[in-house]
């Protein structure tokens, strides 16, 4: 067996060409160092948050947080896309590198009920009430009220997220029980124009950019969601106006619905400890850049958000709340 070489090569000048290349390279074990300084470097600061689906809010919330608040040094933001409140619960408690999660704010209720997560008590808290999401639910032509939809199919999302947690409970408070199906919001929109499904429920701040690609004259139409005594006790009166979704609501109109908050979430991590103060610096640039967030070209939701709002039956995450009572 012959050994095979380059072509137009000799071993002698192989040979010098591995000379060259160690000799521009550092010396054996040099860049090991180095990279863990970079890397340590490059860490130092990440904060990762999970988000949601490509065509809601959240994903763009998240992507304000990062354009406004990632300097590439002290402070690096990566958001991610998620697949919905209830999983973005789960995640914040277990997956790596994720840190904070937009979520509804009656996931921690409805996570606690069923028992999804142990500890779920003291391993989550919140850092900001951001918004308030609308519940919007899309029909075919020939459903007039939610009440039609009993017994039909409507898609609820993607099962864990935050639409078919508080599609569930909105079904059930209103004793109008549905076949639900848990297929994405793009795929639901395909099949509501083609007449396969009756309605899909998607909840986001308005206006959701999934429904302005939606062309008048479709049949298409949002049904309203009656403030009945049983939902105001969780959730909030809204409205969806023609300046929300112009081809879809006629001008003049109002669609009654309701709303749910928005809640940034954070993992209640130790004080003191790396992700603590990670986390801690995140919240105090969020503070002094607050009003960045409410000037163009960021999303219009930034200007409902009130920094001081309460979230019932949460646990405000506050480190200077917590550095005010450790000992100095």
């Amino acid at each position: 067996m012959t050994r095979m070489t380059m072509p137009g090569t000799s071993r002698r000048n192989l040979l010098l060409l591995g000379a060259a290349v160690l000799a521009a390279s550092p010396a054996r074990g040099q860049g090991v160092p180095a990279l863990n300084t970079m890397t340590a470097r490059a860490n130092a600061g990440t904060v990762g948050i999970i988000s949601g689906g490509v065509d809601g809010t959240y994903v763009r919330i998240a992507a304000d947080l990062a354009s406004v608040l990632d300097d590439g040094e002290r402070l690096r933001v990566i958001p991610i896309i998620g697949k919905g409140s209830v999983q973005n619960i789960s995640d914040i408690m277990l997956l790596r590198g994720v840190d904070i999660g937009i979520v509804q704010s009656d996931a921690l209720a409805y996570a606690r009920s069923r028992r999804l997560l142990p500890g779920i008590n003291a391993m989550i808290q919140y850092i900001a009430k951001l918004y308030d999401e609308e519940i919007h639910i899309l029909a075919r032509e020939g459903i007039n009220s939610v009440q039609d939809l009993a017994g039909q199919v409507v898609n609820v999302d993607v099962a864990g997220s935050g639409t078919a947690m508080t599609a569930s409970l909105v079904f059930d408070l209103l004793q109008v029980p549905v076949k639900p199906a848990n297929d994405t919001q793009d795929v639901a929109l395909t099949k509501l124009r083609n007449g396969e499904i009756a309605a899909m429920v998607f909840v986001a701040g308005k206006p959701a950019r999934i429904f302005s690609g939606v062309p008048a004259g479709t049949g298409l139409h949002f049904l309203p969601i009656p403030a009945t005594p049983a939902l105001i006790e969780t959730y909030l009166p809204s409205s969806l106006a023609a300046g929300d979704y112009p081809t879809l609501i006629p001008e003049d109109g109002n669609i009654e619905t309701i709303a749910v908050g928005a809640v940034m979430a954070v993992y209640a991590w130790a004080p003191g400890s790396d992700r603590y103060r990670k986390v801690a610096n995140f919240v105090e640039a969020f503070q002094a850049n607050f009003d960045k967030f409410q000037q163009p070209p960021r999303h219009p939701k930034w200007r409902e958000v009130n920094l001081s709002a309460q979230v019932p039956g949460w646990v405000r995450f506050n480190p200077e709340q917590q550095a005010m009572r450790s000992p100095r």
